[in-house]
């Protein structure tokens, strides 16, 4: 069986203010529990989730390449831990893909994060801490707020 994490959720506002908290330094600072996406967000092209860590202001957390991008509505890549978090960083591999449909006046969020490498340690943190980023993305989305988990 093949490791596989899936999340739908629905957020009362539109696609285009859901992407916003994603890409928007301020707002996916906050819903990303501390870092941004750095990307042309062009097939092919890097991408990297940076912020306060180990490394600096601009540790690299999750880095990969962008699968497949669509303004407002998808955005996929593969996933790799930052250098500084793991040694073997590069072998670790996983895929996400994030599609955003609008249903009604609200938005579809469903994300697929699979084709895990065997025996990849991230699997448990990442199954525990995409809750915690999703459910930020949909606060900040319908209130402007993200959620406070006490660290």
């Amino acid at each position: 069986m093949t490791a596989k994490l899936e999340y739908v959720f629905y957020i009362g506002t539109k696609p285009e203010e859901v992407w916003e908290v994603l890409f928007h330094p301020e707002k996916s600072f906050q819903a990303f529990l501390g870092g941004v996406i750095r990307s042309s967000c062009r097939v092919g092209d890097d991408i990297e989730f940076v912020g306060p860590g180990a490394d600096g202001e601009q540790t690299v957390h999750i880095y990969g390449k962008v699968l497949e991008y669509e303004p407002h509505r998808i955005l996929s890549y593969t996933d790799h831990p930052g250098p500084s978090h793991y040694p073997q960083h590069a072998e670790m591999e996983s895929r996400v893909r994030l599609t955003l449909e609008p249903v009604g006046s609200c938005t579809k969020l469903h994300l697929v994060n699979d084709q895990w490498t065997d025996d990849n340690p991230l699997f448990a943190k990442t199954e525990q801490y995409w809750w915690m980023i999703l459910s930020n993305i949909k606060s900040i989305a319908e209130t402007g707020r993200p959620l406070d988990f006490g660290f």
